[in-house]
């Protein structure tokens, strides 16, 4: 039991990202054989699809962060020393910080006017939608915080 759970723990945003994202093809795909094949649909599938697959990515964003695996440019930070190298790592971190925190903050703000906008079809609070990327940058941010630490600490380099 505690190994499952640790797996669950240690892969939330993995384990989320997966399960929006599957929503989101099993709808497509059931409203596509309702389309072609019985000649009518889900009024409501693409919208439900649609909100799932903008979880799916700002959820996904957050479990590549969480590993360092966006894409980046250091060719150039690669061939300086390892001194160099360790600082500009922690400066990159900490522009991370102030990057994500920033998005947290405008992330409430927009969430805040999105709670009288309703969704087309189903007539519900948009910010249901909307509170993943709130969720994402929040939790950008404390992983950015916990890179900054290892940056501080000199330890978890070898996830980059």
């Amino acid at each position: 039991m505690g190994k499952n759970l640790s797996f669950v723990l240690n892969n939330l945003e993995d384990l989320v990202a997966a399960f929006f994202i599957s929503i989101t093809t099993i709808l497509v795909v059931i409203n596509i054989v309702l389309r072609y094949i019985f000649n009518s649909g889900l009024v409501w599938s693409e919208e439900v699809a649609t909100g799932c697959f903008v979880w799916s990515v700002f959820i996904g964003a957050v479990a590549v962060f969480k590993h360092r695996g966006h894409v980046g440019v250091d060719i150039i930070v690669k061939r300086m020393p390892q001194g160099m190298q360790k600082a500009i790592g922690l400066i990159t971190d900490v522009i991370l910080v102030a990057l994500n925190g920033y998005m947290s903050y405008l992330s409430v703000i927009y969430i805040s006017k999105s709670y009288t906008k309703m969704t087309p079809v189903l007539g519900i609070s948009s910010v249901y939608i909307s509170s993943s990327v709130l969720i994402a940058f929040v939790l950008m941010t404390v992983y950015s915080i916990k890179f900054v630490w290892q940056d501080v600490a000199g330890s978890g380099k070898e996830e980059k």
